[in-house]
């Protein structure tokens, strides 16, 4: 697990050693446990590592015999088994991620296609004189890079290039139209004006610091429906979950997982359970007394069942108030997603016993578990509607003229791709959320949040095998009756039933509306008045706002909060202050 980052010239000059140093001292946090450099002519590498697998041998770069190199942010949890039919006795190291050197120089990129795992990686072949970029087919870690005629740079955090001086502060509009109105972002192209995401499943090949080859891995197939018995299901999904825990499982230091009340993360407990023959540590965020949902009552009795060590997290109002501005400055990739912040306290608190956390993140996306698909699956005449079909400042009149426009293209664009084959609705919505939901958001959130504290996250609804499964099921197996993840909610009755899996789903919220309006006088002027508020809205009407109550004004009031943070530290430069309220009056 680590940062990387690099460069590569194009022309036969060095690469410029200073540039390297800002770009390995921005991304130190992702890695307190060392360093690497590695120089070759034109190309220069840069790594900074979390060790989790290979405490010893596992430093970066790593080498093959031919001279090649890469360096390597993630896991790839097969590794034991790729060892075994790529001749062991040539490894160097115990690394996981020797493994994809060792393909590499067997079968090439195709050799990619094998892994199981998070990573994105950078791989310099001497023999070919090319360089080889590669992201994992769910994007659960990110890579971002720069193309301009003199060099092509990447690194694992987009901040790291704006450090270096690779790239400026530029917000892209038609991006910054579809953070307002949905919370993230899509595409390959970023927030900021002319930095790039490696796309899930991505590989780039260069030479000479330009791209000559792009390929893309699919984790979702167009194979159609496979039909399925429900008792079969079930007994197939048993085996291919514990499968995924237990490879998610290997590492070389002490692991604990993140719970909710929800049904994948009780899922995940109850195999976690399963599999450790000690106590499993889980986390849960509590809040103050509000009128939200508090999932604390009923994560209790899945941990006393599954006889964990349950850690429940207090966040307050206090902490919205002093966290928010620093939570805001590290997502330099912002998703105006409220759910960053009690991530960022876990995060906080589970570091300081844990390197590793498990986490339930995509188990909605592959079994069909949000209320959007169970419109989506309706006919338009039965009061069926299309997935984001508005957006948060529908009917809130607050922005400039032309500051939302086009801000559903690239949700659109996303329709059009994924609809195709025998897909399903209910397929279609699924893969939709897959392409940018699901990596721009959810994990963008997760990889951010975590290793701010120096913390792995790992998912393992998030794999290969797994959504080969989950995906293909039949519509019924997913949703039935009006209740999403079906089959899942199936299985944990049967597993864990404490669990109450058939309740209601609530879904996990932070009272982020009560906080803003209890301070909407006081926060209104000081919002309405930043730099990037005062670009893309009207300052009065930003005022008046904040002191209307509504639960679609409060959803505004949010997302116009966290953007002038965001911006105030992203793009103008300037460091969080103590709080959310002298961060802004600065």
């Amino acid at each position: 697990m680590s940062g990387l980052a690099g460069i590569i010239t194009r022309d036969v000059s060095n690469v410029v050693g200073g540039q390297l140093d800002r770009l390995r001292n921005a991304l130190g946090h992702r890695g307190p446990d060392g360093d690497g450099r590695y120089v070759k002519g034109p190309v220069g590498f840069i790594q900074t590592r979390l060790a989790i697998i290979d405490l010893d041998t596992g430093d970066q770069p790593l080498f093959h015999e031919n001279g090649s190199a890469l360096i390597a942010n993630g896991e790839i949890y097969n590794y034991v088994e790729l060892r075994q039919n790529l001749c062991e006795a040539s490894f160097k190291t115990r690394s996981d991620s020797e493994t994809a050197l060792r393909l590499y120089a067997r079968d090439g990129i195709d050799g990619f296609d094998q892994l199981r795992g998070m990573y994105a990686f950078a791989l310099h072949d001497v023999v070919e004189n090319q360089v080889v970029l590669c992201r994992d087919p769910f994007g659960i870690k990110q890579l971002y890079y720069v193309e301009t005629p003199e060099f092509f740079a990447f690194a694992s955090e987009a901040q790291a290039l704006v450090a270096a001086g690779l790239v400026g502060r530029t917000v892209r509009e038609d991006a910054r139209a579809e953070l307002l109105q949905v919370q993230f972002t899509t595409g390959s192209d970023m927030i900021l004006d002319g930095i790039k995401r490696l796309l899930p499943g991505e590989t780039l090949v260069l030479k000479n610091g330009r791209v000559v080859e792009r390929r893309r891995r699919q984790v979702l197939g167009d194979k159609g429906v496979v039909g399925a018995r429900l008792d079969g299901a079930l007994t197939q999904w048993d085996r291919v979950f514990e499968e995924s825990v237990r490879l998610h499982q290997r590492s070389d230091v002490d692991y604990a997982m993140f719970l909710s009340g929800g049904v994948d993360s009780a899922s995940l407990l109850g195999m976690m359970h399963r599999l450790n023959e000690r106590p499993v540590t889980a986390y849960t965020a509590a809040f103050e007394a509000s009128s939200v949902h508090d999932e604390r009552e009923l994560a209790r009795e899945v941990a006393k069942a599954c006889n964990a060590n349950h850690v429940e997290v207090m966040f307050s109002e206090r902490d919205f108030w002093t966290l928010l501005p620093e939570v805001a400055a590290k997502m330099d990739d912002p998703v105006a997603d409220y759910a960053i912040l009690p991530t960022y306290k876990l995060a906080a608190e589970a570091a300081r016993d844990f390197k590793v956390i498990l986490s339930g993140e995509g188990g909605d996306e592959l079994f069909g578990g949000y209320g959007r698909y169970r419109s989506v699956m309706r006919p338009l005449l039965l009061g069926g509607r299309v997935m984001r079909s508005k957006g948060t400042f529908d009917k809130i009149d607050v922005l400039r003229p032309k500051v939302l426009e086009g801000w559903r293209d690239g949700i659109a664009a996303a329709e059009s791709r994924e609809n195709r084959g025998k897909r399903s609705r209910l397929a279609v919505a699924q893969a939709v959320d897959c392409s940018d939901w699901l990596p721009n958001d959810l994990l963008i959130k997760l990889d951010r949040m975590l290793m701010a504290h120096g913390l792995e996250g790992r998912t393992p609804f998030l794999d290969p095998m797994v959504a080969d499964f989950a995906y293909h099921l039949p519509d019924r197996l997913k949703v039935r009756k009006g209740v999403g993840k079906f089959l899942l909610r199936s299985w944990l009755e049967r597993c864990l039933p404490m669990a109450q899996p058939f309740a209601k789903k609530r879904g996990f919220t932070v009272p982020v509306g009560e906080w803003i309006a209890g301070q909407g006088k006081r926060l209104g002027p000081l919002v309405a008045h930043q730099a990037g508020v005062l670009e893309i809205a009207d300052p009065v009407r930003v005022e008046k706002l904040f002191t209307t109550p509504g639960k679609k004004e409060s959803a505004a009031c949010w997302h116009l909060l966290f953007y002038a943070l965001w911006h105030q530290t992203n793009i103008l430069g300037q460091a969080p202050a103590d709080d959310v309220f002298d961060t802004l009056a600065s």
